[in-house]
């Protein structure tokens, strides 16, 4: 990109002088491409100024400032301390690990899973992108850092963990993990207590770092794949939501219907085996979505359609009947986000893609994810996308997604980064219990539940703790107020971090 800079720059400079030469020139043409070779500093200054590598880095460092348990000796989020490590014991059960969702203290199966099969996917599009930036163990070891826990978290065919500690009571507490002293219940999903989302997501997870392990460690993708296969099977067989049988997740992931997640289990099942019956699966099936507004934790519509879009590019089922209707809803979601269709995802007045008001950037993040994996799929069967208001290419839509990211990353109305550790101006108080609450490390004096609102919480001051990579959200006028108790804008989770990763790796 900096050649082209430099050439547009050289190329200019050249008409400026003889232009300068001729007396006759007009005097307006010469102010005008005087204000273009301006323009054109400004954008390569823009431009050479983001570190994508950097952010990279710190995307990947967020994750190890969210685990829970036994921390290894490689742990780089050193101001982070063992926690929970008596969870699930109500159940004589050993769920010590995971992660915890966002800024409290809860671990919360459904969207874990999700993140887990965002950063495997990031894994296998973009595995040569993050090793050549020296970060492809540090995914692998976030990968496996879920996967370890949800392998604990089924220990049966028909058994799935999918919640440890209770939303009301962690909620009326300020403590950091290390110190905990809430109620660690553990809640579960079997055959007389459904959960097909639940189920079916961590199929999801589970088939698709099964794929993304594949060349590193053979014996242990085969057994996230039979965990996989099992899950799926359980998930399609005793069908239901999972926040009617684990009713405390109603209070903070509940789930919308499971539809989506069994079809978006069987395009990363039929990818990881090449099975025909998870193909038949997704032939067979009445609902492919439609024409969504999102791709989250919630809404998996997108994943699978985009995942079935692959397999008719390639030529691997055919370009018509159902398997056309998944591309071309998949590409509609795309068009609309690159604002060329009839119906295009609204934008904030500095340009972010805006889905909707509690916590935004999960969703712009996702849909720039969505947007860089299908400008390679398209590149690489050298294919275009045909939208309802003109062509898009690959490079259009990588134009898209770096708008997106740059923007998240400071190029906005308020001039700051909305991810916590990157450039000179980012949010200083995000509402994260961890982050906000002296380290253990540095006073291993006990914060008791109450005590920590009234010592950190409602202190008007910055975190002592710098959790990196953390992701946080402007309003839909752009605005962000630096506030602790924003929990709807200024609370990070790990699904809105996943799907950058693999974005992040492509750009730098």
């Amino acid at each position: 990109m900096q050649s082209v800079y430099v050439g547009v720059k050289e190329h200019l400079f050249d008409l400026l002088v003889n232009l300068s030469l001729n007396t006759a020139m007009n005097l307006r043409n010469f102010i005008l491409m005087v204000i273009v070779l301006h323009w054109s500093s400004q954008i390569h200054n823009v431009m050479a100024s983001v570190d994508y590598k950097s952010v990279l880095t710190k995307s990947l460092l967020f994750f190890e400032g969210q685990r829970s348990g036994k921390l290894p000796p490689n742990q780089r989020v050193n101001w982070r301390g063992d926690s929970g490590l008596s969870d699930a014991h109500d159940a004589g059960m050993d769920l010590v690990g995971g992660y915890y969702d966002a800024g409290d203290n809860l671990k919360l199966g459904f969207p874990m899973a999700f993140t887990i099969t965002m950063l495997s996917w990031s894994l296998l599009e973009f595995k040569d992108q993050l090793s050549q930036q020296n970060e492809l163990r540090n995914a692998i070891n976030a990968v496996k850092w879920g996967t370890d826990y949800l392998m604990k978290a089924h220990p049966q065919p028909q058994v799935l963990y999918g919640e440890v500690g209770d939303p009301d009571s962690d909620h009326q507490c300020w403590e950091r993990p290390e110190d905990m002293t809430t109620p660690r219940n553990s809640y579960r999903i079997d055959d007389h207590n459904p959960g097909s989302d639940l189920a079916a997501e961590t199929s999801a997870a589970f088939a698709s770092a099964s794929l993304a392990c594949q060349s590193i460690d053979k014996s242990y993708s085969s057994k996230l794949l039979i965990h996989a296969i099992q899950l799926f099977d359980f998930a399609s067989n005793h069908q239901g939501e999972y926040s009617n049988s684990i009713t405390v997740a109603q209070k903070v992931y509940p789930s919308s219907g499971y539809k989506d997640e069994l079809l978006w289990a069987a395009a990363w099942l039929h990818r990881a085996t090449n099975q025909k019956r998870y193909l038949n699966y997704l032939e067979g099936s009445v609902d492919t979505g439609g024409q969504r507004t999102e791709f989250s934790w919630d809404d998996k519509y997108i994943g699978a359609q985009i995942l079935v879009a692959k397999l008719v590019l390639e030529g691997k089922v055919e370009a018509s009947g159902i398997w056309a209707q998944y591309k071309t809803e998949a590409e509609q979601f795309i068009c609309s986000c690159a604002q060329k269709s009839s119906q295009n995802v609204d934008k904030t007045p500095g340009g972010l893609l805006w889905f909707l008001p509690w916590n935004n950037n999960q969703y712009v993040a996702s849909a720039a994810f969505v947007m860089t994996v299908y400008s390679n799929y398209l590149s690489s069967n050298h294919a275009s996308l045909k939208c309802s208001a003109g062509a898009v290419t690959p490079p259009d839509l990588i134009s898209v997604v770096r708008s997106q990211v740059d923007y998240i990353l400071g190029s906005n109305p308020k001039e700051m980064s909305y991810m916590v550790g990157y450039g000179s101006n980012f949010p200083q108080q995000i509402h994260h219990r961890a982050a906000s609450i002296v380290s253990i490390k540095k006073d291993r004096s006990p914060v008791a539940c109450k005590d920590g609102f009234q010592e950190w919480f409602y202190n008007n001051a910055p975190n002592p703790n710098i959790l990196e990579g953390a992701v946080v959200s402007p309003g839909r006028n752009d605005d962000y107020e630096d506030i602790r108790s924003d929990y709807q804008l200024a609370e990070p989770a790990t699904v809105s971090v996943a799907p950058l990763v693999g974005v992040l790796a492509n750009l730098a």
